[in-house]
């Protein structure tokens, strides 16, 4: 019995669909909540005031739902640092260079705000995310602790982010060296605070991140949920629905030589 080319080609092309189901590109448009295409993006923070931080940020945006985590080193140990999203102005960072209006002419928050704009989203530990939070030094990381949460904003903040408009903005700089938050100088933003509280010391713009660019883990969303693009396990499974493509293809083909012979 003689198995023909015609009846083989239709078993060969569904076979490699079901490979090309599950490449990577495909898992990661779906996005980690499978119900919107996720856009990721990426902030690498550098120093301004001198501070010495730097760090890295991740944003994930999945219609209204945005997963941030974030890695700093340099900063202040010991105190919170309030660390923001910010939109508007020049969409970009300061020049690390810029002369401000603080203490020995460092960069106060009023100096920055043409450049980055206003606050959109306050990436707080825990409750409220809103700019209302934007100096709740209760709820900010301490020293150089990561961060990783997950939370909802407007359809506008969400668009905004998507469109490579965000910038990361960490506060917080010890200008004197006394190892804690003091001075003379009192902050712009709220004069029972000290300017380096809230001058910033580090700021990032959100570009669209390489493919693969996001860290492994998953994001405290505030209530004991998680949620991450798991990329490792879609390369995984689209490698072993390929291997599986071939594989038929070669039974198939083995099969068709053997029948032929017969």
């Amino acid at each position: 019995m003689r198995t023909t080319t015609k009846r083989m080609l239709p078993l060969l092309a569904a076979t490699a669909v079901l490979g090309m189901a599950a490449v990577p590109g495909a898992a990661l448009a779906e996005g980690h909540g499978g119900g919107h295409d996720a856009t990721t993006l990426e902030a690498h923070l550098t120093e301004l005031n001198d501070s010495g931080a730097s760090g890295t940020a991740w944003v994930t945006v999945e219609g209204t739902e945005v997963t941030v985590k974030m890695e700093n080193t340099g900063l202040l140990a010991g105190s919170p640092h309030a660390q923001h999203i910010h939109v508007g102005g020049k969409n970009q960072c300061p020049d690390p260079d810029k002369e401000g209006n603080g203490e020995n002419g460092a960069l106060q928050v009023s100096d920055a705000h043409d450049d980055y704009g206003m606050i959109v989203s306050s990436l707080t530990t825990e409750g409220d995310t809103s700019p209302d939070s934007g100096l709740a030094v209760d709820r900010f990381p301490v020293g150089d602790d990561p961060y990783e949460r997950t939370f909802e904003v407007s359809d506008e903040v969400a668009a905004d982010i998507v469109a490579g408009d965000g910038v990361i903005v960490v506060h917080g700089v010890d200008h004197n060296g006394s190892g804690e938050y003091d001075g003379d100088v009192m902050s712009d933003l709220d004069p029972n605070l000290p300017s380096e509280a809230t001058d910033p010391a580090a700021c990032g713009t959100l570009d669209v991140a390489q493919m693969g660019a996001w860290p492994e883990g998953g994001a405290d969303t505030g209530d004991g949920t998680t949620a991450g693009i798991e990329q490792s396990g879609a390369l995984l499974a689209g490698g072993g629905l390929l291997t599986a493509a071939a594989a038929g293809a070669f039974a198939l083909r083995r099969r068709q030589t053997v029948s032929t012979r017969n």
